[in-house]
């Protein structure tokens, strides 16, 4: 049996409210706590049990807070950008493959 693993409580909350935030802007998608238990490196069994748990004591949804929508607009922009850094370091990479592959030895 695997030793136990102790993870400190901001990353068990900081996991548990990624996911909640995942499900409140997207709430028809799927593997949600596994996707995040592979971002996080947490396995997706116990990060189901602490979202189980916090739904269990978390209080009824109210009013969004303002600034909700700018924060959903950052949020969405840093995707954006992350994924457009992976394309141009993939272009990098083959131009200077390209570059190697055209110099004469």
């Amino acid at each position: 049996m695997p030793a136990q693993r102790r993870y400190p409580p901001d990353v068990m909350e900081r996991a548990v409210r990624m996911v909640l935030d995942i499900r409140a802007q997207d709430p028809g998608r799927a593997g949600v706590v596994g996707a995040v238990g592979d971002l996080m490196k947490i396995h997706p069994e116990v990060l189901r049990h602490w979202v189980k748990k916090a739904e269990a004591i978390r209080p009824e949804p109210t009013a969004e807070v303002p600034g909700d929508d700018q924060l959903r607009n950052l949020e969405r922009e840093v995707r954006d950008l992350r994924r457009a850094n992976a394309v141009l370091r993939a272009a990098a990479l083959m131009f200077a493959s390209e570059l190697e592959l055209a110099q004469p030895r």
